[in-house]
């Protein structure tokens, strides 16, 4: 009876293993390409944008503002979503190293929490209607430190989620 018991939990700390692996994966997967995509948005919209006067711009937002929001709101959120679960089956598994797992979690939803500090506001404001240039230029200046915040918080997610997948890695080879 405690060998089966034994065997047991050893199958279901394998098992949790690989869960573990898997969504530190697909965490680093997303979150990898949410970063990339945002450091895109920044090095080649923002200076497109930057060349607009405010009547081009707002026409060329309403047009493609739906598409922004398609492409980028569902990699900031899974890259958070997956980021917290892969910190959650690290603390469940007891699987180490547990600090750089929620760190990836913590500036995942970090880059969640500037939607709703900056961009919400700012994206309907560049919405609402054609701005003045001298306005325009000013917004996107404002808009374009708040993507590099965002940049900087992806990056580290990203980052931190690589270290948690090597160091736990590292640990299961030893």
């Amino acid at each position: 009876m405690g060998t089966q018991i034994n065997q047991m939990e050893t199958e279901q700390g394998i098992l949790l293993s690989r869960l573990t692996s898997c969504l530190t994966f697909l965490a680093i997967l997303v979150l990898g390409l949410s970063a990339g995509a945002s450091l895109a948005e920044a090095t080649l919209l923002v200076p497109f944008w930057k060349t607009m006067s405010g009547m081009e711009f707002f026409a060329w937002y309403q047009g493609n503002k739906e598409t922004l929001v398609a492409f980028y709101s569902p990699l900031q959120i899974w890259s958070a979503v997956l980021a917290v679960l892969a910190a959650a089956s690290h603390w469940i598994s007891r699987r180490s190293p547990l600090w750089s797992a929620l760190l990836s979690a913590l500036f995942a939803l970090g880059v969640l929490a500037t939607f709703f500090l900056f961009f919400k506001d700012a994206n309907a404001g560049l919405a609402a209607g054609p701005m003045s240039d001298n306005d325009l230029q000013a917004s996107l200046l404002t808009w374009e430190i708040w993507q590099w915040i965002r940049i900087g918080l992806a990056t580290l997610a990203f980052g931190f989620a690589v270290i948690s997948a090597l160091w736990s890695g590292a640990q299961i080879r030893a």
